[in-house]
């Protein structure tokens, strides 16, 4: 007797096929006399059904690592559309900054030109702010647990500076 692993819309990795797909039907396997199926198989639209074997679902990251392991950086990217001459005002002429947010040097985010160009040193600012985003809102987790932990026993200075960091965390988490 098998029973579903995977559900319809899931998202599962197809090891065969080395690639991510969204399971479109589940497909069991009916023998007569019996209430359950003798097996159930996957399609996932790529050509075949596939077993549960051959299917690996999703891992959520765990909260704690999400932002624990996330290293953004910044990196600098040539500037295209000014010559180095046009723009000797600039902190580092020739180029912008990029803050890369994955482990590759691309992706993440960037400014068009022409902003960069009314105001280089804020977007250079708004460059490290973003950068160290995750770095600040680990110290954000930490005060506030500290202060959970700690109880009346904290300033009250110090109290209203943990209920500040709980604010921003909950925008952080949940938007406005």
């Amino acid at each position: 007797m098998a029973k579903a692993a995977f559900h319809k819309n899931q998202r599962v990795y197809v090891r065969p096929v080395g690639t991510w797909a969204l399971i479109e039907r589940v497909v069991p396997h009916w023998t007569k006399g019996l209430e359950e199926p003798i097996r159930v198989h996957y399609d996932c639209g790529l050509g075949r059904e596939f077993t549960a074997e051959e299917l690996q679902q999703e891992e959520p990251i765990p909260e704690k690592l999400r932002t624990a392991n996330e290293r953004w950086r910044v990196i600098r990217a040539r500037n295209k559309w000014q010559p180095t001459e046009d723009c000797a005002r600039h902190p580092v002429p020739g180029t912008y900054p990029v803050v890369v947010t994955g482990q590759e040097d691309w992706g993440g985010w960037r400014v068009p030109g022409a902003e960069y160009d009314l105001n280089p040193s804020r977007i250079e600012r708004q460059a490290r702010l973003i950068a160290s985003g995750p770095a600040l809102e680990s110290l954000a987790k930490a005060l506030v647990d500290w202060a959970r932990r700690s109880g009346e026993e904290m300033p009250h200075d110090l109290a209203e500076l943990a209920h500040n960091a709980q604010d921003l965390l909950t925008v952080i988490e949940k938007g406005n």
